[in-house]
């Protein structure tokens, strides 16, 4: 039997053995993962194929059924899929809020969220707040307070100011909050913390205070 000495490889050799047990390692296994019991949405995305799954929900009141890539954030279904363009795709970290809507009344970034998340909610874009001829009154306030410059990022700031006050009205704090054992006001100190998930590169905030406010019907 040949010792350790004995074996001579040439750098050649070495190189061709290397890639072969790399090629092997790489090489695609279906059988065995379906015979080891590994689910077909898992065999796909090995080989590569996307995983699609059934998701039922209501958009502004209408009943939509999507088959999405199950990797497909709640933002491009509703922007890519059902064409409600109004909700932006800005930094698509959940950093800015430009893609804010509302979900089951409560706001949330959607291009952080998967569609498969919300089977059976009931979903709100800036499309079922108002239209031009019959606005939301956080619209109008918006409008009439110039809460906005390039525009980008005002659905997003609607929609979270929306639920914002809804948020306090069912008594939930903030950060900021006082008294955790009474109902929350709206001073400019809960208004800010509130909306500080919501950018606006423009720096139009101290118009989107005016605006929240007076649809809140109390003092800035």
């Amino acid at each position: 039997m040949p010792t350790f000495g004995d074996l001579k490889l040439s750098r050649r050799d070495m190189l061709m053995g290397t890639a072969a047990t790399l090629a092997l390692g790489n090489a695609p296994n279906t059988a065995s993962a379906q015979d080891a019991g590994v689910s077909g949405g898992a065999v796909a995305l090995a080989a590569g194929t996307p995983s699609l799954a059934k998701v039922s929900f209501t958009v502004n009141g209408a009943a939509h059924d999507l088959n999405l890539d199950t990797r497909t954030t709640l933002l491009d279904a509703l922007r890519e899929h059902l064409h409600l363009t109004g909700s932006k795709k800005g930094c698509d970290q959940g950093q800015c809020g430009a893609c804010t809507v509302i979900v089951e009344g409560r706001r949330i970034a959607s291009c952080l969220s998967l569609a498969v998340m919300h089977q059976g909610d009931a979903i709100t874009t800036i499309e079922g707040l108002g239209t031009p001829d019959n606005m939301h009154p956080m619209q109008a306030a918006f409008v009439k307070h110039d809460g906005y410059q390039c525009g980008y990022c005002t659905p997003g700031q609607i929609c979270s100011a929306v639920a914002m006050l809804d948020e306090i009205k069912a008594g939930m704090p903030s950060h900021v909050t006082a008294d955790l054992e009474a109902t929350p006001q709206l001073t400019n100190a809960e208004l800010r913390e509130r909306m500080s998930g919501n950018i606006c590169r423009c720096g139009a905030y101290s118009n989107i205070a005016e605006a929240i406010t007076e649809v809140a019907g109390s003092p800035a």
